[in-house]
């Protein structure tokens, strides 16, 4: 059977790639395929074999029958820094802002903060990894704080990860300069300025970077992927990734760990015994900010982070309106939704803490909500007789304070994610 890997040209914050291969062109895995056209990072192939197709988006690759987890190595560099910009090193939780840019930072009076808060429901490989290999990620915080002059470093994990936060402590003991921080379990507490806030009791404005705050944060899969380049000139051509829902092989988390970049999802969910019958929805990312996609064009890229396949949505024959939130779905996704459900959107509205910014929703105070119910009248005004929202845990908590008394359901658009799972639905916050 033909094994084809795909390599957007685009796997990060930036321009696409510029191809350096051609068509035809035999390559081995971990050799650099395509080199940043200004800010991006540097994309390298998971696979040996010949190079199918190059477009203006994407690089395709024939895998050779045989494979090895051999891999060509990256060129030794003077620095941290330029290490890490060979290896094509970004943010692995999802966002894909090229790393090396980050620790080009001078924070000498700052800190490295380790995001390990896999602040998306049902998604498990992050801490599961640091249950096993957390001395990778406690490795990659100290070649940051190398990097970046920084003299301290936190590791911020919701507090209900229990094992992995003990495997984190015994691999940092007697350390006065790494010091875990235990946080709440709601979403987003991952956004880098929740992070931030719940760590130094201050809010960055929407507009302000972490380093305003004197910080560097980085995702714990991001730091191991520092480790590997620096210890072992390692490129990233493997992901982490959680593959869980409608599966036969149960509801429970399947982890993979170092899939090869350019990996078809269809393959891993058919590792996890295939789909179980009808399916909804193919979800790539995690429930609040993840996207439907095909499954036979969906593929495993350097920021995946999940794939959920779910039950079908219900159907609401009826008008219905949306509360967009910067956290979640934005409109075009809740509008995505409304259409699989048979719904008529009679009106959309913002949540009151968002504020544009060059174009995109971004949240006052993400996870601190100062309440809907202006939205929601609104929407019942508009003629709806549902609302549909994407709200974050505690602006969740503050709807569902107003519309059931107004007389509108509630439905979430994670709910039919969750309810996949068995996982506790998107409402309101226990006392």
């Amino acid at each position: 059977m033909e094994m084809l890997y795909r390599f957007p040209l685009k796997m990060h914050v930036g321009a696409p790639n510029v191809s350096l291969v051609k068509e035809g062109q035999e390559v081995k895995r971990g050799e650099c395929i395509a080199e940043p056209n200004g800010l991006g990072a540097r994309i390298h192939t998971s696979v040996s074999g010949k190079v199918s197709k190059v477009t203006d988006s994407e690089i395709i690759i024939k895998a050779n029958d045989i494979q090895t987890e051999e891999y060509v190595k990256i060129k030794e560099c003077d620095s941290i820094v330029d290490t890490v910009y060979e290896a094509g090193v970004v943010g692995a939780g999802g966002a894909g802002f090229p790393t090396h840019i980050k620790l080009k930072a001078e924070i000498s009076d700052g800190y490295i903060i380790a995001n390990c808060v896999e602040c998306e429901p049902v998604l498990r490989h992050n801490i599961e990894f640091l249950e096993k290999s957390p001395e990778l990620v406690v490795k990659g915080m100290r070649y940051a704080m190398q990097a970046t002059g920084a003299k301290k470093a936190y590791i911020g994990i919701k507090a209900k990860n229990d094992k992995a936060i003990e495997a984190i402590e015994k691999c940092i003991k007697g350390s006065e300069d790494i010091e875990v921080k235990k946080l709440k379990d709601i979403y987003p507490m991952g956004e880098e300025r929740a992070l931030i806030h719940a760590i130094f009791d201050k809010w960055l404005t929407p507009t302000q970077l972490p380093i305003e705050a004197k910080c560097v944060v980085l995702n714990g899969e991001t730091l191991a992927n520092i480790t590997r380049a620096v210890e072992d000139r390692k490129p990233v051509i493997d992901k982490d990734i959680t593959i869980v829902g409608k599966l036969k092989s149960g509801k429970e988390a399947n982890v993979f760990f170092q899939v090869p970049v350019g990996t078809s999802v269809k393959i891993l969910i058919e590792k996890c015994g295939g789909i179980d019958g009808e399916y909804g929805e193919i979800v790539i990312g995690g429930p609040y900010t993840g996207k439907s996609a095909d499954l036979e064009e969906a593929i495993v890229t350097k920021t995946s982070g999940g794939t959920i396949v779910t039950i079908p949505l219900p159907e609401y024959k009826q008008p219905i309106g949306l509360l967009v939130c910067a956290c979640g779905a934005d409109e075009n996704r809740l509008r995505d939704i409304a259409a699989k459900m048979k719904s008529e959107v009679v009106g959309v509205t913002t949540c009151k803490n968002v504020e544009v910014i060059k174009g995109a929703n971004k949240c006052k105070t993400p996870g601190d909500c100062p309440g809907q119910a202006a939205g929601i009248m609104y929407l019942k005004k508009q003629g709806a007789k549902r609302v549909l929202i994407s709200n974050c845990s505690d602006c969740s908590n503050t709807v569902m304070c107003c519309a059931p008394n107004l007389g509108l359901p509630v439905y979430h658009h994670t709910d039919h994610v969750f309810r996949t799972v068995d996982h506790t639905l998107t409402r309101r916050l226990e006392d």
